[in-house]
C-alpha cells in the first residue's frame, strides 16, 4: 500500500509545482506604474544659473516646451498657464513651472529673462546647449523640429503639451487648457 503512495504523492507535488510555476509567471507583480515620461536633465536657467529637474522635485510642478519667437502657442499657453496659476490662489502657491526652451541657438537666459516678464514668476525659462535640450525633449517624449522659413528665418515645430509632474518628478498626465481657467485650477488642485 506504501508503494502505491509513492506516485501519488509525487503527482500530487509535481501538481502543486506546477500550478506555483503557472502563477508566478502568469500573475503580473502588483506595482505603481510609472509612466517613463520625464527624467534627468542638466540646463541653465533665465538667471544663468545651472538647474536640474531636482530644482522642481517636491511639489507638483508643470513643464511646457517653447521658444520665445513662437508667434502664437507659447504666449497663449503661458498666459493660460498664469492664469491657472492665479486660479489657484495659495492652494497653488508651491507649485513651479519649467519653459523649456527648443530653440536654445536664439534663446539665451537673458531672452528668456525678458520674455518671461509678462507671465507668472513662478515660470522659470530654461535653456542650454543643443545636445542639452534635445536629452530633455527626448527624456519628456516631446517633439521639436527646426522648420525654414521663405524670408530665409526659422521657426521651431513642437509638442504643444503642459506636462503635470510630481514632486517626484514623474509624470501624471497633460493639464487640459481648453477650458476656463478655474477648471484647469480646479483639475491641477488634485494634484498637489
Amino acid at each position: 500500500m506504501h508503494r502505491a503512495l509513492v506516485p501519488l504523492a509525487a503527482f500530487v507535488i509535481g501538481l502543486v509545482g506546477i500550478a506555483g510555476a503557472a502563477w508566478f509567471t502568469l500573475v503580473p507583480p502588483q506595482q505603481e506604474a510609472v509612466a517613463s515620461v520625464g527624467g534627468p536633465f542638466t540646463l541653465v536657467d533665465q538667471d544663468g544659473r545651472p538647474t536640474t529637474e531636482r530644482a522642481f522635485a517636491g511639489a507638483t510642478h508643470l513643464v511646457f516646451f517653447g521658444f520665445t519667437h513662437c508667434p502664437e502657442i507659447c504666449p497663449t499657453t503661458l498666459q493660460q498657464v498664469s492664469d491657472v496659476l492665479a486660479a489657484l490662489g495659495d492652494k497653488g502657491k508651491g507649485v513651479k513651472v519649467a519653459f523649456i526652451t527648443v530653440d536654445p541657438e536664439r534663446d539665451r537666459p537673458a531672452d528668456l529673462k525678458a520674455y518671461l516678464a509678462s507671465f507668472d514668476p513662478r515660470i522659470v525659462g530654461l535653456t542650454g546647449t543643443p545636445e542639452q535640450v534635445a536629452a530633455a525633449v527626448k527624456g519628456y517624449r516631446a517633439y521639436s523640429r527646426k522648420v525654414p522659413t521663405k524670408d530665409g528665418d526659422y521657426t521651431m515645430e513642437h509638442t504643444a503639451l503642459v506636462y503635470v509632474m510630481d514632486g517626484k518628478n514623474r509624470f501624471l498626465g497633460a493639464l487640459n487648457l481648453m477650458r476656463p481657467a478655474d477648471q484647469s485650477a480646479a483639475e491641477l488642485a488634485k494634484r498637489l
